[in-house]
């Protein structure tokens, strides 16, 4: 396809917002009886990122709200942080964060931006992570119970996300290693979270339908196309085998209600390539094809599509934390090897940048999954490094600045050929704490300076203003 040289005009009541996600901006992660997540501990061992203060959203949101509003956004995107209601995951709720909470909400509506909320968002409590996180069935209850106080307590919240990016959880904590537990390709586990993270996701969803609330929810799923290269028979096959893994098990249990033949055969042989298993107990389909219909939306995070060749070897990975262009390294036993594309440009975490991937995936999940509705981009956004420029002084990113402009571009041309695409948030509304990461690869707006937590503005933050403009 053909991508705009420039996004000229949004479609009226589009809704153009920033990301955020608590752990990564919050900071206060000891302040106000906030309990422990998997993260906290993890991090303190390793030694070599905190997450306090990260961005102190806990205290400076009103701030940041007024900025997304005075820079042309309408909307943005948070999660609560599961621990600062319920410490330890379960009993009784934790006022102070309750109270949080609510006053967040009412600055985005003084502020007229509109809160879409995430329950989850890579941060179980630590009581239910040592429980075995979504490996252990009682955490889904306890999920089940949280997001029904939630529904009850925050009247004001219209627009509701489950989990966010379940595949990236399960990946990161048992294929890559790079979230806690940390394990390399646990195949079944990782498989076996992503089973139990679509039954929570239904059964909160049948909770919020059975119910009776007036608002919408979903859930939400980063979307990573995989094209075979060099394009021939083995790598397309390879390209299939992870495509399952990585996109076609969650999107089929999440709008078929059902794991389709199709996709069982492939997961089937990725799981005999390692040795690896996925119990599906009584009653489990049922609950998955009761809530595939009652989305009501759903959430398409995109960075990067995975370009594939066959691979017959033991699985080996390097993960790239640090920024250092051409460090990673990925191949999957029995299913393939990444590989790079001549005249694909990267950034500097070795991520894809491919706007065609957004739009072929877009396409995609119209065309296979008709009872998915309405999409919002909930994520999309290019980590740099950006530099400071100085108090007061505006920070060139051009580079982001190409990178959205051309996938808001490919969302329009779905949009314009039948994709019922209703918004876009960028990652992230300010820089923020990144989980494997740290603080130098950043993804806002808004430029902090982490030792002040200053705000300054980018280029990209006045770009997003001028095309917000075209929607009032």
């Amino acid at each position: 396809m053909t991508l705009l040289n420039r996004v000229q005009a949004l479609p009226k009541g589009f809704v153009w917002g920033g990301a955020t996600a608590a752990y990564q901006v919050e900071g206060a992660t000891q302040v106000d009886g906030k309990g422990k997540t998997m993260w906290d501990d993890y991090l303190k061992a390793q030694g070599r990122f905190s997450p306090d203060p990260a961005s102190d959203f806990y205290h400076l949101y009103p701030e940041d709200l007024a900025l997304a509003k005075l820079y042309g956004l309408n909307a943005i995107r948070v999660s609560i942080a599961w621990t600062r209601l319920f410490p330890t995951g379960t009993g009784t709720p934790n006022a102070a964060g309750v109270a949080y909470y609510h006053r967040l909400f009412a600055a985005c509506e003084v502020n007229g931006i509109t809160p879409y909320v995430s329950l989850h968002h890579f941060d179980s409590p630590k009581t239910l992570f040592d429980a075995g996180d979504w490996l252990n069935r009682k955490t889904i209850d306890a999920f089940v119970d949280y997001a029904a106080f939630c529904f009850k307590e925050f009247s004001e919240v219209q627009n509701w996300f489950t989990i966010n990016e379940l595949i990236s959880l399960a990946f990161s904590q048992y294929i890559q290693g790079n979230f806690p537990p940390s394990h390399r390709f646990d195949v079944t586990s990782a498989i076996q979270a992503q089973h139990n993270e679509l039954l929570a996701h239904a059964r909160v969803v049948n909770l919020y339908k059975h119910a009776g609330y007036t608002g919408r929810i979903g859930l939400i799923h980063v979307l990573q196309p995989v094209y075979p290269y060099p394009d021939n028979a083995a790598n397309r096959h390879a390209a299939a085998l992870e495509d399952a893994f990585m996109n076609r098990f969650l999107l089929d249990g999440t709008f078929k209600g059902t794991y389709t033949p199709e996709t069982m055969a492939l997961i089937d042989e990725l799981l005999a390539a390692n040795d690896a298993t996925l119990t599906i107990e009584p009653g489990d389909m049922a609950i998955l094809k009761e809530a595939a219909g009652q989305n009501d939306y759903f959430g398409l995070n995109y960075y990067q599509p995975s370009f594939v060749a066959a691979y017959a070897g033991e699985s080996t990975n390097t993960f790239n934390g640090t920024g250092d262009k051409g460090t990673s390294d990925f191949k999957f036993k029995g299913v393939g090897q990444h590989v790079k594309k001549p005249g694909i440009a990267q950034t500097d975490w070795d991520w894809n940048i491919y706007p065609e991937g957004l739009y072929d995936m877009l396409k995609r999940v119209a065309h296979d999954y008709p009872t998915c509705k309405t999409i919002y981009i909930t994520e999309n956004g290019m980590g740099d490094k950006d530099q400071y420029a100085g108090v007061g002084q505006l920070i060139n990113d051009d580079k982001r600045i190409d990178f959205i402009d051309q996938h808001v571009a490919a969302v329009l041309q779905a949009r314009a050929e039948g994709v019922d695409v209703q918004g876009y948030f960028v990652w992230s509304l300010q820089d923020q704490f990144s989980w494997a990461n740290g603080y130098n690869k950043r993804y806002g707006l808004f430029y902090v300076n982490f030792e002040t937590q200053a705000r300054e503005i980018k280029k990209s933050a006045l770009w997003f203003k001028t095309l917000g403009e075209t929607l009032r």
